[in-house]
């Protein structure tokens, strides 16, 4: 279980908006957390210009690497290209399509946010798979690259060894998700306890909710997901969800999918197998068990759905992230 190098693509002419996307990973990845995971993970600032110059006005980057340096990372995440590129049908950079091929041939793990995924479309790293953008954006990404798969509905897609992400907030997502794929669900939902933010939104959750959902914790959700959250264990139906938060089924389904942008079935699957990694991570209990203490019934029930939303097996992840791993 390693955490290895990140490799953060910074454009030489990054703006306001650039400063969110760029800021996120290099909070997860560059602030150490030596009582979570130590060693914590090694962030490179991988400039695109001169490696020491003025930005936008106020900030000047210093950076000990260049594009060059990110063939050797473990991680490589780009969240940008110039807006010429969408605006215009401008072509990608080429200096970055040549570097992104050689670090993916190297054998790193490639990642894009919102724009960041026309570089490793124009790369062609993304060809044959699914992949995901800003919704703004992901119209024109599908017509210019048509064979990608392109998902205007996801918050990220994970292919392996290549995964994208909306834009903004989806990045923070994203990146809690590679902090889980290689250090675990513990760390993670640990993490992102310090953050204050979700500790695991699923991919497959939309974009972008309701707005006109009531944002009051009377009238909203809360107090029921917390509830069915206890009793994971449980048989839970929408209908007892609905009675519970004194809603017909039909009222419950529509503000959950709104508030979350999922449906209330898959969101107590995603609990149930948040609750199974924790069980596997922090136990020893056998996978039978662990499957009936989070709900999901029987070993091979999990054994299917963890292997889904996971991408391992049980008896793997515990290996890997189990409390007795070496």
């Amino acid at each position: 279980m390693s955490a290895g190098s990140v490799a953060l693509v910074v454009p030489s002419d990054f703006g306001v908006a650039d400063l969110y996307e760029l800021g996120i990973p290099a909070a997860v990845f560059g602030t150490p957390q030596p009582d979570l995971a130590d060693p914590w993970y090694e962030l490179w600032l991988c400039g695109t210009g001169n490696r020491s110059r003025d930005t936008m006005p106020g900030f000047t980057l210093n950076s000990a690497h260049g594009l060059e340096d990110i063939v050797n990372a473990d991680t490589v995440i780009v969240s940008w290209v110039p807006d010429e590129v969408f605006e215009e049908n401008a072509p990608v950079p080429p200096e970055l399509i040549s570097a992104l091929r050689r670090a993916h041939d190297n054998g790193a793990r490639i990642v894009s946010a919102c724009v960041g995924a026309y570089a490793l479309a124009e790369a062609g790293l993304l060809d044959g798979k699914k992949a995901t953008a800003h919704w703004m954006h992901t119209a024109l990404l599908a017509e210019r690259y048509p064979k990608i798969d392109v998902d205007a509905s996801k918050l990220y897609i994970d292919e392996g060894d290549v995964l994208t992400s909306a834009g903004m907030s989806a990045g923070l997502d994203l990146c809690l998700h590679l902090v889980r794929r290689d250090l675990g669900a513990h760390v993670a939902n640990q993490l992102a306890r310090r953050m204050v933010v979700p500790g695991h939104r699923p991919g497959n959750l939309g974009q972008y909710v309701d707005l006109s959902v009531p944002a009051s914790d009377e009238e909203g959700l809360t107090p029921v997901l917390d509830w069915a959250r206890a009793r994971l264990d449980e048989p839970l139906t929408i209908e007892a969800l609905a009675r519970r938060a004194a809603m017909s089924p039909r009222t419950f389904y529509r503000r959950l999918h709104a508030t979350t942008g999922t449906t209330p079935l898959q969101w107590l699957l995603n609990e149930r197998i948040t609750r199974a990694q924790a069980l596997l991570e922090s136990t020893d209990l056998s996978v039978e068990k662990i499957a009936a203490l989070s709900g999901i019934g029987t070993a091979n029930n999990l054994r299917h759905h963890f292997l889904k939303q996971v991408g391992r097996s049980p008896s793997d992840y515990r290996q890997e992230f189990g409390r007795h791993q070496s």
